[in-house]
């Protein structure tokens, strides 16, 4: 399932910014990457996606800056800065005479003047882990949404299976008068006197070999197991796709044992609705 989701926080000099983006996949594979500061985190990261997420690609990143209005400010390091102009002070006694000049911007970049106000480790990963906490619920949030609308799409496929299922129980009866009266016929054309009870015998056996009440039950089974499991807030994509799978299975067999075109119909438009929910199922977590 697809979802896009980011989160802003600031601490002190420090601005972290997450992105996650998820797009379809079986299972779940997730992509990070985080500043070098903050690698004693993915393991923690990585579990706490996968608590939220069960299914999908999933990328994430963490940005860290300087906060916005922050990055100008200097502090100077005074007892470095004092040694520094002492040092070029005793050079010049130790000449006899001034060197070369240098000027205040050469001073600064001479290293450990200028120094930066160290981040707070721990407090900076807290913080990294609650804004990531914000980020998996805007993520979780797009993802039922859109988990929802596919929820509809596949009820309304399961409906029309449903409906074909019907049909072929309400046509059964008239496809077995009708190989009666196809076995009469070919009877009638060799001017055979037909033995009642082999004949008996053979209807019989017709009416097991085309006999699809099982599939239609197992069918309607499938059916309801798969809205049952629709209303669940349980992780159910992987017990979908097995629905999806067997409901298949069934299709084909009835199908093969078909011998009206109306049945025949009726299994491909069957196998047609399965297809296109085992496609959705794909991105149901």
């Amino acid at each position: 399932m697809t979802a896009y989701a980011s989160h802003d926080s600031v601490l002190e000099d420090w601005s972290l910014t997450w992105e996650l983006r998820s797009v379809n996949h079986r299972f779940l594979d997730v992509s990070l990457r985080l500043p070098d500061a903050f690698r004693f985190l993915e393991s923690d990261v990585r579990a706490r996606i996968g608590a939220s997420l069960r299914r999908g690609r999933v990328e994430c990143t963490l940005i860290w800056k300087k906060a916005e209005g922050t990055a100008g400010v200097i502090s100077l390091n005074a007892a470095r800065l004092r040694a520094v102009l002492d040092s070029a002070k005793a050079v010049e006694e130790q000449a006899g005479r001034s060197l070369a000049p240098f000027s205040a911007l050469d001073v600064l970049g001479w290293p450990g003047v200028l120094e930066d106000r160290a981040a707070d480790r721990e407090r900076l990963g807290a913080l990294a882990m609650a804004s990531l906490d914000e980020v998996l619920v805007q993520a979780v949030t797009a993802r039922e949404r859109e988990g929802e609308s596919l929820a509809a799409l596949l009820r309304e496929r399961l409906l029309q299976i449903g409906e074909c299922v019907a049909r072929v129980r309400v046509r059964m009866p008239e496809v077995l008068r009708m190989q009666r009266e196809k076995l009469q016929a070919k009877i009638a054309e060799v001017s055979a006197r037909p033995d009642a009870d082999r004949m008996e015998q053979e209807l019989v056996y017709w009416a097991q070999k085309l006999d699809v009440a099982e599939e239609m039950d197992r069918l309607s089974a499938h059916v309801e197991e798969f809205l049952r499991s629709l209303d669940t807030a349980e992780s159910v994509g992987r017990r979908l796709d097995f629905l999806s799978q067997e409901m298949n299975r069934e299709a084909n067999t009835l199908g093969s044992k078909s011998s009206d075109i109306e049945t025949t119909r009726a299994a491909m438009e069957i196998k047609v609705l399965i297809e296109q929910i085992r496609e959705q199922v794909q991105n149901v977590e």
